[in-house]
């Protein structure tokens, strides 16, 4: 066979086992040396191929829609610095276990290290930021090469997707002539068989009935516990872990990212206003449990932080369903590696009750801060646009919530809902990059998608709009604009005038509505409450790309913030020292 046969049959085959393993869709940033497999994906049947022309937003792009949909997203684009720019979606995925296949295009060997144009050295260029990485050969058909290229298409999806989730690799070295034929005969291989290459059968981790009486015996007499969950994706896990709470009356601390805090499951001990209630070191000594588990990664919230930290002395639990060291406080933790459902139906079937009074405590604190914060406000502030968020969401609606001040805004003022809401963020690096494009990518589907972002980060990655305006995605935009690093006001740098606004609070100056009617969208400035709840029903009742700006400022944030906190923290010890 010639060299257009070798190359065709190759990387079809490739195409099809991917698809045969599960996946749907591919999001594919054009360029030369990438030709043979943007074809050949786009000419598939069965997968659904988006074009996004900016590298770094075609990887974020990708990470969101792997999120919303849960299963492995193919990332394609050609050799050189294109493959560069999707590191920092790729070190996201890492950390925050989302599954992607990263296929690049490369020089054939001949034409690395000899000054070949775009051309760089891509062999595990991703380090250690990927789960599994391979350098394919180059495409033939002859001695088992389409069994060899099947073989690595199904290890790829298998090894992305299973235990602690994640990013692969492949760079795919190809010669030209890089025009596939489309024509051959049978060319997606034989079509009476829809398995994939390989099969893989993988159960989940339980412990034994001797682990878990280890466990219970540390804690049976120890009556002032708390569950904590931290950001997860499993949407069915609110179920397993709320039948363990009302089992043993503990309270459970939700973060925002942990699914817990929407839905029609009974709350009556979720404990969503933690963030504020352990701002107060007062409040947080009076709190002192005996032992915590928790589920998920470490929340989002600091006050919970320096709380774990104050209480070094007493039994942590991390259960995580098969690896991994999430610790950052650093604390002497006790890992369950096992499946959070199993463990938390297990350990329901012991007779474990904790003290009444600290389960209420909890309770009463956290109502009353929920009652402070339906107090009306009058002023625009970025912590009541999250409520008003909150109240306009219905079911099967995303928030996309982007990193600083957008987080701990959802943290605090987010409470508990029936609506079936999925809460998304990027916090597995934190970073303030890609996240508008991440959004993009969980409502490429159709969820309706809210993305709640601040100005800087909106400005790093505005031009993911782009994939949106060409592939008719509706997104509803909530963009808090305080110009500049709001976060950096609550951090000691704003102590030192004067170099804080150059290098932390960077101010923007920008038009947002010009940015908005560049991309086609819809724009609104907001002036009230009600005018900020009407334009988001309008918004969520129309197609495209809304931007919803609130117009805020830093230094009226903090103090509104600081006020508030205040004031919570004197009714909140008012309550402990009844106690």
């Amino acid at each position: 066979m010639n060299h257009t046969e070798n190359l065709s049959y190759f990387v079809a085959h490739f195409v099809d086992e991917l698809s045969k393993s599960g996946v749907t869709d591919v999001v594919i940033s054009p360029g030369s040396r990438s030709t043979p497999l943007a074809l050949m994906f786009a000419e598939h049947p069965k997968m659904k191929h988006w074009v996004n022309l900016d590298e770094r937003s075609a990887s974020f792009f990708a990470l969101g829609m792997a999120k919303e949909i849960n299963k492995p997203v193919v990332l394609l684009c050609t050799s050189g610095t294109a493959a560069a720019n999707y590191l920092p979606a790729i070190v996201e995925a890492y950390y925050s276990r989302v599954p992607l296949i990263v296929v690049t295009a490369d020089r054939p060997h001949e034409l690395r290290d000899v000054g070949a144009p775009q051309a760089i050295d891509q062999v595990k260029m991703y380090g250690d930021y990927v789960k599994w990485f391979h350098e394919m050969a180059l495409p033939e058909i002859e001695n088992n090469m389409l069994h060899y290229v099947r073989s690595i298409a199904s290890r790829a999806v298998s090894t992305a997707e299973q235990d602690n989730a994640g990013p692969v690799h492949l760079n795919v070295p190809l010669r030209e002539p890089l025009i596939p034929n489309f024509f051959l005969p049978n060319l997606w291989g034989k079509s009476e068989s829809s398995a994939p290459f390989f099969t893989h059968f993988s159960g989940k981790k339980e412990l034994s009935e001797r682990q878990l009486e280890g466990i219970v015996s540390h804690i049976k007499d120890k009556a002032k516990g708390l569950i904590v969950c931290g950001p997860q994706m499993d949407m069915e896990f609110r179920e397993a872990i709320f039948k363990l709470a009302m089992k043993w009356n503990v309270p459970v601390l939700a973060d925002p990212l942990s699914q817990l805090r929407a839905g029609k499951n009974e709350k009556g001990l979720l404990i969503e206003a933690y963030d504020t209630i352990l701002k107060s070191s007062d409040i947080r000594a009076k709190l002192k449990p005996d032992y915590i588990i928790r589920f998920g990664a470490m929340p989002v919230s600091k006050p919970y932080l320096f709380f774990v930290k104050e209480n070094r002395d007493i039994p942590h639990y991390v259960v995580e369903s098969t690896e991994g060291y999430r610790e950052p406080a650093l604390l002497n933790t006790q890992y369950v590696y096992a499946d959070p459902h199993a463990f938390c139906l297990a350990c329901a079937e012991v007779n474990l009750e904790n003290d009444a009074e600290f389960t209420n405590r909890w309770i009463e604190l956290n109502n009353t801060v929920k009652r402070k914060w339906k107090e009306d406000s009058e002023v625009l502030t970025e912590g009541h646009a999250v409520t008003t968020i909150q109240k306009c969401l219905g079911d099967n609606h995303i928030l996309y919530v982007g990193n600083s001040m957008p987080i701990r805004d959802v943290d605090t003022f987010f409470m508990g809902t029936s609506a079936e809401v999925k809460i998304i963020g990027n916090r597995g690096a934190n970073g303030i990059d890609g996240i508008v494009s991440s959004a993009i990518g969980a409502a490429a589907h159709g969820k309706k998608v809210t993305l709640l972002i601040g100005d800087l980060s909106f400005y790093h990655d505005m031009n993911g709009l782009l994939a949106a305006k060409q592939c008719n995605i509706d997104l509803t935009i909530v963009l808090i604009n305080n110009n500049g690093g709001g976060i950096f006001s609550f951090l000691p740098q704003a102590q030192e005038p004067k170099h804080f606004e150059v290098l932390f609070g960077t101010p923007l100056d920008l038009s947002f509505q010009k940015i908005a009617h560049l991309y086609e969208g819809y724009y609104a400035r907001i002036e009230s409450w009600s005018h900020f709840e009407d334009e988001l029903e309008k918004a969520y009742q129309s197609n495209g790309i809304k931007m919803l700006e609130i117009v805020t400022n830093r230094d009226e944030n903090v103090s509104w913030h600081r006020e508030l906190w205040q004031d919570v923290e004197k009714m909140l010890l008012r309550i402990v020292g009844n106690h």
